[in-house]
């Protein structure tokens, strides 16, 4: 059975450690990180964007969660940015949602977002919205603290919105990276001080492994990783096509599932959600 990813989040802030959130998008990559989670007892957030099918991926994690009844698992709608496909998700059986407003001006990213937490808790659906900005990594070499998410305003939006948990940026980004990753800690450890509710971290990969035990044990929850686990991937079907004479498309999806398996442990394991249940 899926959960809200609030009852997922919330021990993990209670006890500091931090949970994974995997960007999926087949039936592989859902079987992929169900077994990484189940060899290594963590809890699983499933992240979906809302590019992707939407119905056909929540009814494969359905099956995969009636496979892996002990994995306590939410399924969350990643950078929902149109109205439609929130509802869309909630009404197809996500478990969480994600309203991204964050390149809009405060007020209307608090308006927005009020109204969606309003529409998913009436459901038992748990909500994550985004202040600040976290941008892509091939533009990493400008200025990426322009858009750094501010404390005060953190604290306020949370209050106003009743969000579950609140994604911020303090230095990340989304993809690979044009330059060094450079985390404002001070700042996390500040708006973790004055905000109530689990923080998120997006823009895991490449974001390298110290950095990111660090940012856990100052205060982030939940780490949204994608570029990693699909280069993982793709690296394990290269060495496959590379070492076999007379390759096999099917063995080659497994090869794919297997990198990505191995990668979701590898974060599972630095962040420590691995023996949670």
């Amino acid at each position: 059975m899926l959960l809200s990813m609030d009852k997922i989040i919330q021990p993990a802030m209670n006890d500091q450690y931090g949970v994974p959130a995997p960007n999926i998008y087949n039936m592989e990559t859902v079987a992929a990180v169900f077994e990484a989670a189940g060899e290594l007892r963590s809890p699983l957030i499933i992240a979906v964007l809302e590019r992707y099918d939407l119905e056909m991926l929540a009814d494969i994690a359905k099956i995969y969660s009636g496979r892996f009844p002990q994995i306590p698992a939410a399924l969350h709608l990643d950078h929902g940015n149109k109205y439609e496909s929130i509802v869309r998700a909630i009404r197809t059986g996500f478990t969480s949602v994600m309203i991204d407003r964050s390149q809009c001006p405060f007020d209307e990213n608090v308006r927005e977002t009020k109204e969606i937490v309003k529409m998913a808790h009436a459901v038992g659906v748990s909500v994550e919205a985004e202040l600040g900005h976290v941008g892509m990594g091939v533009s990493y070499q400008n200025d990426p603290s322009a858009a750094f998410t501010q404390t005060e305003d953190a604290v306020r939006f949370v209050q106003e919105t009743g969000v579950d948990c609140l994604a911020i940026a303090i230095g990340t980004a989304h993809g690979r990276y044009a330059g060094t990753p450079q985390l404002d800690f001070p700042r996390l450890k500040e708006i973790r001080s004055r905000v109530s509710v689990p923080l998120v971290l997006h823009g895991g990969s490449s974001t390298g492994d110290d950095n990111l035990v660090k940012a856990i044990k100052l205060g982030i929850t939940k780490l949204n990783v994608g570029t990693d686990l699909f280069t993982a991937g793709i690296n394990a079907i290269k060495q496959y096509f590379e070492q076999e004479e007379f390759p096999v498309g099917s063995i080659a999806a497994q090869k794919n599932q297997l990198g990505y398996k191995q990668a979701t442990m590898h974060y599972m394991t630095l962040l420590g959600s691995h023996d949670k249940f």
